[in-house]
């Protein structure tokens, strides 16, 4: 009888959820509350409906590492990147619609739909008190890990493996933030 083992092949094929669980412990590193989280949900949006603006799916990494770019910089210049990342959103999906790209409906219509409803949400902690604004992102992006699990299982909008990493930063993320906003 063999014990399971965790093989080169397996890591191979996770590295996506990995990937998300390792980022979602970086970003959450020095952590004083969730709302500090906020761009993360709204970057989590602007991905989906970047790539149905461009009708790419495989735009979805190079968005992603835009957003990380945004939110670093903001970061650094000590601003809130919250509507910042949801002003690029907002960009590619006016983007799309120049384009004419209103089909399919799962693509830019849907996106759209999204982006107001989980930008909405990421905008709003950033008003309200902190705890409830923290339990607001954590919500938001736990919400938003259905939406990935969703896209990861009919592989559209965005390519899997962003789907995958998403589902796991965001549900990851979403879990340490109500864990530091008990404790804290």
């Amino acid at each position: 009888m063999t014990s399971p083992a965790i093989s080169a092949g397996s890591v191979r094929r996770r590295w996506p959820a990995l990937a998300g669980i390792v980022f979602a412990a970086l970003v959450a590193i020095g952590m004083a509350n969730g709302v500090e989280q906020a761009p993360v949900l709204a970057a989590a949006a602007t991905v989906y409906i970047g790539c149905a603006a461009l009708q790419k799916p495989g735009a979805a990494w190079p968005i992603f590492l835009g957003t990380v770019a945004v939110i670093t910089v903001a970061k650094l210049l000590d601003v809130d990147a919250t509507l910042i990342v949801l002003g690029c959103g907002l960009a590619l999906g006016v983007y799309g619609l120049l384009r004419g790209v209103l089909r399919p409906g799962y693509g830019l219509p849907l996106q759209t739909l999204a982006l107001l409803g989980f930008g909405a949400v990421a905008a709003i902690a950033l008003f309200v008190d902190t705890d409830l604004g923290a339990y607001l992102v954590a919500a938001g992006l736990l919400g938003h890990s259905a939406w990935d699990l969703h896209h990861y299982r009919t592989d559209r909008v965005v390519v899997r493996s962003l789907a995958e990493f998403c589902l796991l930063l965001d549900a990851t993320l979403a879990v340490l933030i109500v864990v530091v906003t008990i404790v804290g």
